[in-house]
């Protein structure tokens, strides 16, 4: 699952944003990684997907980014995995990628403004919001599109670690 999510991270890292993404946003096609594992295999696995995600990002980009890839990770996950473990709220795969993709930004907002002590970045956070709602919505179709076929596949892969 790790190699799975950098790899798509790495390929949308290619995709040149500058037309049709404000500077700084991602898609986050990657969280359908973390998302999948926090559903299918638990909390444990989707962290470790995003410690290793800040990982490759602190490798590839450099401190500040495995930095804030690290925080805004960390705590999207955690609420992530909240958010699916309380059946009480069904929000589905769209809600819970939106809340997100909302709290990964807004986190890594919070640090650009602790690390460079300029509050006027938070300017900045409708712009990144409105990209959070249109990735959160699209990474959560995804997923419901394709969740059967993962489930699939998923207790193709497993059926032989049950021995």
């Amino acid at each position: 699952m790790c190699a799975q999510a950098v790899t798509i991270s790495l390929i949308e890292s290619l995709i040149p944003t500058g037309s049709f993404m404000p500077p700084g946003a991602k898609l986050g096609f990657s969280n359908i990684v973390t998302m999948f594992c926090a559903e299918t295999l638990g909390a444990k696995y989707a962290f470790c997907v995003t410690v290793f995600k800040a990982l490759f990002a602190f490798l590839t980009r450099g401190v500040t980014a495995g930095i804030m890839s690290f925080a805004g990770g960390i705590l999207s996950t955690a609420l992530m995995c909240l958010l699916i473990k309380i059946k009480s709220v069904d929000i589905g795969y769209v809600g819970i990628a939106v809340s997100s993709a909302i709290c990964h930004n807004a986190t890594q907002l919070a640090v650009s403004v602790f690390i460079s002590g300029t509050p006027e970045i938070m300017l900045y956070s409708p712009v990144l919001f409105a990209v959070s709602i249109i990735t959160g919505v699209l990474t959560g179709v995804i997923l419901k599109t394709i969740m059967p076929v993962l489930l699939k596949e998923n207790k193709i892969l497993t059926k032989g670690l049950e021995k």
